[in-house]
């Protein structure tokens, strides 16, 4: 039995697999829609979540499987104290497969030590979302035809957001990758992934205040939002709120073929001019997430068809 905890627990070897069952999955979806017949899948959501949970439920009910669980804490035994640990040995006796979003960073790691079943985390606090940054590389691999030889830009909030993260991550084990970090001070990227990931691999990449300075050189812009639930003083939140909008004018000088990315949900982040250019791919990111996930559920469970 194996968990997926943090984007780094498959190799490249098993994640090129999951992108090709996943392309699989999308050319021929009536080959799986009954693999997971019979299997149940938890959705254990103690932060809110539409996106990662109902891809998750639409997901297995893709693949023939079932879903139960809870999309908030308030309506869980949490409320009463219940430990994490606890919940998932009981939901292990009623499904075969969890997927548990946390606000608390190490949560679903403390879950897979006690858990009967596969725990799969769907996002951990501001530590990692493995799911979503399968999604990412899905998108990006769909969109770009590769998975190295990219200069990505990620921009917003690059402090708290686990997305970007696990990306960067996930990517750094590709060829000749370059980031571009785009924050405001507040805001840039953690000094354990700038020393642990970046520096300790020799990784170019270069940090900036300025969008515009930077968007023509990018094959790749990460979008994120400037996330509230992560601030502790709402006075820091509305001062750098809308410290990045990406909008029509700016993309003038970006290439033709650039990819814009974004986890969602998007706030004002991204004007919705720009959802009916070419070079907007997070409606498309989304949708691929539930492919990604399929793969995913089939892989950890053992039921992949011959």
């Amino acid at each position: 039995m194996r968990h997926l905890i943090d984007p780094m627990d498959l190799s490249v070897e098993e994640i090129d697999d999951l992108l090709k069952l996943a392309n699989q999955v999308i050319a021929h979806p009536e080959q799986y829609s009954e693999v997971c017949h019979g299997k149940k899948l938890a959705t254990l959501f103690f932060e809110p979540s539409t996106r990662t949970r109902l891809s998750f439920e639409a997901a297995m009910m893709e693949l023939g499987g079932n879903v139960l669980g809870f999309s908030s804490a308030d309506s869980s035994s949490a409320t009463k104290g219940e430990s994490v640990h606890d919940t998932v040995q009981v939901v292990g006796c009623y499904a075969d497969i969890i997927a548990m979003r946390h606000p608390k960073e190490g949560a679903p790691l403390l879950a897979s030590l006690k858990s009967p079943v596969p725990i799969i985390n769907a996002g951990d606090g501001g530590h990692y979302h493995p799911t979503q940054t399968l999604t990412d590389l899905l998108t990006i691999q769909r969109e770009k035809g590769k998975l190295g030889n990219l200069t990505i830009g990620f921009c917003g909030d690059l402090m708290f957001g686990r997305t970007v993260h696990s990306l960067i991550k996930a990517l750094s084990r590709y060829d000749n990758i370059r980031y571009i970090l785009i924050s405001p001070p507040e805001l840039r990227i953690p000094d354990y992934i700038r020393v642990e990931i970046l520096e300790k691999k020799n990784i170019p990449y270069m940090e900036v205040e300025s969008m515009e300075q930077v968007i023509s050189e990018l094959d790749i812009l990460y979008m994120t939002r400037v996330q509230r639930e992560r601030f502790f003083n709402e006075a820091d939140y509305v001062r750098l709120k809308d410290t990045y909008i990406l909008d029509t004018d700016k993309l003038k000088s970006a290439k033709s073929d650039l990819s814009i990315l974004h986890p969602l949900p998007r706030v004002n982040e991204i004007s919705t001019k720009v959802d009916d250019d070419p070079r907007a791919c997070y409606f498309r990111q989304a949708l691929n997430g539930k492919y990604v996930r399929m793969a995913l559920i089939m892989t950890m469970l053992g039921l992949i068809p011959d």
